[in-house]
This record gives structure tokens, sequence and C-alpha cells, in this order.
């Protein structure tokens, strides 16, 4: 198949590689413009656009596909691009650029749709549900996501964050037949993958990245066969997984302590989980549950168990009372300095019994 690619960070190149090695021509790569990064700021490519140029793949960066938008030029020429591309679809995966009703129209072949080009059959079954009728995609296969959920849970732009922060056990990697609405699209393939209870964003992301790439690939040789199969998304069921902000790195000691666990593990590698000392402030990366009441661990001379008071110092963490029970911070960051173990953190930085952590 001719495809046109568009996605940004690494999760998308993981897909793009995938595609690229199955023999499928990469028509054109749509990606974010390049953004400052790093001490230095300066301008970094994506890791699609990286890949794309190490594989002299042709690449567009517009700012934004709306025609009526801000940026009018760059979605004309982007317009120009995906027509002389000539692709039999979109493969669409954390691009991070909304896709207006004239690209969805386009890769649809919605002016063909009449003509008694080829479709997809719409009746099927998806883990054991029935699907209902859907329309035809006309003359060409359209906009396929690949979605780090399962749908309906977890609509929206950070997924993997949201399902490790609420605690669920399991996820997995939708592809989807996008539509104009917000992840709301016909499922076409699903796998489940559990949550481990150490998994972070970091590591769950990468076994996710990997999943959609096969998955995707699956997808576009049943396609190739006439064999994909859609089904509407239930309607029960939808949550939303909302885009993290910065302002949520700062840890509430007032939670308990699994869900203080859970967002250190959501927010690593991004944007980490913080705490204040004295106007310090203190990356923690990685921290732990303790099942004892912060009374049973709180230093007689201080007496002290209010939450975000410091109960112990010890080389294999630092106890920290919260609302119901103990966390115990195993790997740290101060600020200009570098990731340690709870053991190297403390040679550099003094933290005291008593002290207490906003």
């Amino acid at each position: 198949m001719r495809i046109i690619f568009a996605g940004t960070p690494e999760f998308a190149r993981v897909a793009l590689e995938r595609l690229h090695a199955s023999g499928h021509t990469i028509a054109l790569v749509l990606t974010q413009p390049d953004r400052p990064a790093g001490r230095g700021m300066k301008l970094q490519s994506s890791s699609v656009k990286q890949f794309a140029l190490e594989h002299g793949l042709p690449v567009a960066q517009p700012r934004s596909l709306k025609l009526d938008g801000k940026y009018p030029e760059d979605a004309a020429i982007a317009r120009n691009a995906i027509a002389d591309a000539k692709a039999d679809v979109m493969v669409v995966a954390a691009y991070g650029l909304i896709l207006p009703q004239w690209v969805l129209d386009e890769m649809s072949g919605s002016e063909n749709m009449s003509a008694g080009g080829p479709h997809l059959d719409a009746r099927t079954t998806l883990g054991g549900s029935s699907s209902h009728a859907v329309a035809s995609v006309g003359a060409k296969f359209g906009c396929l996501n690949i979605h780090g959920s399962l749908l309906p849970r977890w609509r929206g732009a950070a997924p993997i964050h949201r399902a490790i922060e609420a605690g669920d056990a399991q996820t997995g990697v939708t592809i989807m037949q996008m539509d104009a609405g917000l992840d709301t699209g016909d499922m076409l393939f699903m796998h489940t993958m559990p949550i481990e209870p150490t998994d972070t964003t970091a590591a769950l992301h990468d076994r996710m990245a990997d999943l959609g790439g096969k998955l995707i690939v699956l997808a576009l040789d049943q396609a190739a066969g006439g064999h994909l199969k859609p089904i509407r998304q239930p309607s029960e069921g939808i949550t939303y997984a909302h885009k993290i902000e910065k302002h949520e790195a700062a840890i509430d000691w007032n939670l308990d302590a699994q869900t203080i666990v859970r967002r250190v593990r959501a927010f690593n590698p991004f944007p980490v989980a913080t705490a204040m000392l004295d106007g310090a402030v203190i990356k923690v990366w990685s921290a732990q549950a303790a099942q004892v009441r912060p009374e049973d661990v709180a230093d007689s001379a201080t007496g002290s168990t209010a939450p975000g008071t410091i109960l112990a110092v010890a080389p294999e963490g630092i106890a920290v009372a919260a609302m119901d029970s103990v966390v115990i911070l195993t790997e740290l960051q101060r600020s200009g300095g570098k990731r340690l173990a709870a053991a190297d953190f403390l040679r550099g930085f003094t933290l005291q019994v008593g002290q207490v952590l906003a």
C-alpha cells in the first residue's frame, strides 16, 4: 500500500519503522515542526522526522492543517502534498495535530463513495461482541489511528499516563478508523496488555509502541485483502485522558499513599513528580507505598505524623507520611543534579526526620 504516516514522538516512530520494514510505500510523512529542546534550547527534530530523513522519506511539517486557521499557507501546502502522495491510507499515531474534515474526506475518497469502489465489510465480531453496520469508507481506506488504550476507555491525549494514574489493571492498543470526533471512530483491532504494579509510563509506553506497530501492519494486511471488519465503540465506559499539565507534578501528601505512588509512576518520564523542601525542588522518580501507619514509623522525639513529614531517612529510601500510610521515596533528583537512588542522593543532599515536604 501507499501510506501517508502522521506522527511525532517515539511511540509513532516505532510504528513507522514497522510499516517501512514490512514493505509498504511511505509516500509522505507528516510530523510536527522542530521544537526547542535541551539545556541549549536548540531546535530538535521529532523522532519520526529523524527516522524519515535517515531513510529518505518525504517529510512535511505543517504548523496546522486548518485551511481557515492561523497558518492557512501551511495547511494549503500540506493539502497539495497529501493529494500528490496518492496514498491508499493515512496512518496516524500521536501526531499532535487535529485532522480537519478535509483530510478525512481526502483519505476516504468520499467523492467516489457512490462509484462502487472497494470498501470494508462492516459486519464482524471483536472480542466476542457483535458489530453494527457502518458506512463504507469508499475508494480509499481512510485514516487509521494507533491509540494507546482499550477504547472507549481513555479517549484523548494521555491514555498511558491516565491508565496508570487511575490504577487500571490492564490497558492495550486499539486500531481505530478515524472520524470527526475525539477518538470516537469504529474499532478495527484491539489487543489487551496488563499493567504491572511497578510499571511507569516510560516502561509501558515502550511495550505499547511495539504492540501498536505490530497491529497496524496486521490491519493493513487485512485491509489489502478486503477483510477489515470495524465495529462501533460501546456507549458505556467512556473516559477522557486529558493532557498532562506540569502543575500536576506537585505531590499532594494529603492523598493516600497508593494514589501518590501511582502518580509518581504515571509522571515518569514526564513531567516527573516533585516535592518542595525549603524552596528547593526535589524530583521523585520512584516510590513505594508502605502498608504501615505513619505513627508506627514516626520518631518519638518529633511525634509529628502530618502529611508530608519525613518520618525516617535510610539508604533504602526516605519515609514520608501520607494521608493514610507511608510513601517510601527510592529514586530522587535535586535541581541541576542527576537522577539517583536514595542512598546516593543522601550523600549530597541532607534530609532530616521531622522536615516537612510541600
